[in-house]
C-alpha cells in the first residue's frame, strides 16, 4: 500500500487500525466521526439493568461484543455483576453473529442461537416465526439503537426491555472530520474505511453538510476513491447512496485491512503498462514499476493526466488545464514535462509533433 493515503473514521480501536495499515505501507489519517459515549458514564443504563434484575426476561439478545462486555462491566462498577450473569443463565440467549458469541462466552455464559449473518434481520426472522406474545425479551443495543427490532417485537406482542450500552455522540475532532471530507473530494485521499452503521452515516452526513458529496460520490464511482466497510451492516449507508464498498469476507479489523491489500495489490495488475514498467498514480504520489517517483505536486497531476490518457495523446492546454494559475502560454506546459521527465526518465514520456505528449507504453 505505498503511497496510498487511508481515511480511518473510527473512533473506537482506531489506533490498532491505523497502526496495521501504516506496516503495510500506508500513510494514514485520522478522522473520528463519532465518538462514544463510555457506559460506565451512562446512569440510564444501570437503571434499566436493575429494572431487569428485578423482574428477569425470557430471552436476552446480545447485539455486540463490546456492548455486552461493557454492560457485565457496568454492572460490576453498580456491584450487581454477579446477580446480572445469573439473571442472564436463566434466559435463552440469542447473539448476532460470532463476536457477541465470543463476548458471551467469556462471561461464562452460553449462546442457544447465534445469528451467523450478523443480522438483526436473521433474530427477528427466528423470533417472530416463533412468536413472541407475551414473552419479556431484554435487547441489547449497540450505539445507534437495535437496528429496529424493539418495535418489531413490541409490534408482535412481546414485552422489551431496551439497553443501550453505549451511545454515540458528536465527533471529538470536527475540524479533522471537516477535512477529511474535503480531502475525499479533492484527490487526496485513496481510501475512506468504515467500522461501524453509524460512523459511515455521519461521515457522509459532514460531506453534504460542506457540499462535497458530488465530488466524493464521482470519484467512489470511477474506482479513484476506494470506500471500505467492516461488514455489510456497516456497508448499509454507502449501498443506500448507491456506493458499492469493499468488504471483507469476515467482519474483522484485520480482514478488513487484507481486504484494502488486496484491492491495491489487484490494482498492480490494472496499473497502466508503459516501457518503463506498469505506472499507478494515486492521490499524493506515483509508482513507476513499483519504486515511488519523487516527483512535484504539479508534476504529478500531469503524470496523472498522462496515465488517465492510457498511452493517447494530451495536449500542452489539457496540460495547463491541470497546473496552478491560468497560464496559455505553451512555454509552461513544456517546461513542467521537461521536469517530469527529468524525474521518471525521459523515456516515459513522448512528445508528438504538433500534437502534445503521451506515454510511451
Amino acid at each position: 500500500m505505498a503511497g496510498c493515503v487511508v481515511l480511518v473514521t473510527a473512533d473506537r480501536r482506531s489506533a490498532e487500525l491505523s497502526s496495521a495499515l501504516t506496516r503495510r505501507g500506508a500513510t494514514v489519517r485520522h478522522a473520528p466521526a463519532l465518538s462514544i459515549v463510555p457506559h460506565e458514564h451512562d446512569d440510564q443504563l444501570l437503571l434499566d439493568t436493575k429494572r431487569l434484575l428485578e423482574s428477569p426476561p425470557d430471552i436476552v439478545v446480545i447485539t455486540t461484543g463490546i456492548g455486552f462486555r461493557g454492560w457485565v462491566e457496568a454492572a460490576d462498577a453498580a456491584g450487581v455483576a454477579d446477580e446480572l450473569i445469573d439473571v442472564l443463565s436463566g434466559a435463552r440467549i440469542v447473539a448476532r453473529g460470532p463476536k457477541a458469541h465470543g463476548a458471551i462466552q467469556a462471561a461464562g455464559l452460553q449462546a442457544d442461537w447465534v445469528a451467523e449473518s450478523e443480522t438483526s434481520a436473521e433474530i427477528l426472522d427466528l423470533l417472530l416465526t416463533e412468536g413472541v406474545a407475551g414473552v419479556r425479551i431484554a435487547v441489547q443495543h449497540h450505539g445507534a439503537g437495535a437496528d429496529g427490532v424493539d418495535t418489531e417485537l413490541s409490534a408482535a406482542g412481546a414485552d422489551v426491555v431496551s439497553l443501550v450500552v453505549y451511545r454515540w455522540g458528536p465527533s471529538p475532532q470536527p475540524a479533522a472530520l471537516r477535512e477529511s471530507v474535503h480531502a475525499a473530494a479533492a484527490g487526496q485521499i485513496d481510501a475512506v474505511v468504515f467500522t461501524s452503521a453509524p460512523g459511515a452515516a455521519a461521515w457522509l452526513a459532514e460531506a453534504e453538510l460542506q457540499d462535497q458529496w458530488t465530488g466524493i460520490a464521482a470519484r467512489m464511482a470511477s474506482g479513484a476513491l476506494v470506500a471500505a466497510a467492516v461488514g455489510p451492516v456497516t456497508a448499509k449507508p454507502l449501498q443506500d447512496r448507491g456506493i458499492t464498498p469493499l468488504i471483507p469476507d469476515r467482519g474483522r479489523l484485520g480482514a478488513l485491512v487484507r481486504a484494502l491489500v488486496g484491492h491495491f495489490e489487484q490494482a498492480q495488475s490494472t496499473a497502466v503498462l508503459t516501457s518503463a514498467g506498469p505506472l499507478q498514480v494515486r492521490s499524493t504520489v506515483a509508482l513507476l514499476d513499483g519504486h515511488v517517483l519523487p516527483v512535484s505536486p504539479n508534476g504529478l497531476e500531469v503524470l496523472r493526466l498522462l496515465a488517465d490518457a492510457g498511452g493517447d495523446v494530451v495536449t500542452r492546454a489539457q496540460v495547463l488545464a491541470v497546473l496552478p494559475g491560468d497560464s496559455a502560454d505553451p512555454h509552461t506546459a513544456e517546461v513542467a514535462v521537461a521536469r517530469l521527465r527529468d524525474v521518471c526518465g525521459r523515456a516515459l514520456i513522448q512528445t508528438v509533433v504538433k500534437r502534445g505528449y503521451r506515454l510511451a507504453t
